[in-house]
C-alpha cells in the first residue's frame, strides 16, 4: 500500500515524444516532493527532474528544454513529458517522493520509489 507506480514507458525514435506517468494508491502525492530518476545499464542511478509541493521545478542539464515535469494532484499523477527524446535517453525512469518542501535531488533524499518502467530510445 502507497507504492508509486509507474507507467508509460516504451520504445521509440529519436526525436520521438513519450509522457510517462506516476501515481500511488493510498498515498497522496500533493504531500511530497516528487522526482524522476534513471539509470542505465552499468550505471548509477541519475537525477532528471523533482517538483516540489509547491511546484518549483528543477533539471538536469541534460534534458534542460526537452523534459517537462508536472503534476496533477486531482488525479494523484506526477508526469514526466520528454519530447525530442535522444538515444542516450534510454534507462529505466524511476518516480521517487521525498518529503522536504524544496527542490532535492540526491536519491538518498527520497523515500519511496517505484518499480521502474523501461524507456528506450532508437537512433
Amino acid at each position: 500500500q502507497g507504492q508509486l507506480v509507474e507507467s508509460g514507458g516504451g520504445l521509440v525514435q529519436a526525436g520521438d515524444s513519450l509522457r510517462l506517468s506516476c501515481t500511488a494508491s493510498g498515498r497522496t502525492l500533493s504531500s511530497y516532493g516528487m522526482g524522476w530518476f534513471r539509470q542505465a545499464p552499468g550505471k548509477e542511478r541519475e537525477f532528471v527532474t523533482t517538483i516540489s509541493r509547491s511546484g518549483s521545478t528543477y533539471y538536469a542539464d541534460s534534458v534542460k528544454g526537452r523534459f517537462t515535469i508536472s503534476r496533477d494532484n486531482t488525479k494523484n499523477t506526477v508526469y514526466l513529458q520528454m519530447d525530442n527524446l535522444k538515444p542516450e535517453d534510454t534507462a529505466v525512469y524511476y518516480c521517487a517522493a521525498n518529503i522536504y518542501s524544496t527542490v532535492r535531488t540526491s536519491p538518498r533524499e527520497y523515500d519511496y520509489w517505484g518499480q521502474g518502467t523501461q524507456v528506450n530510445v532508437s537512433s
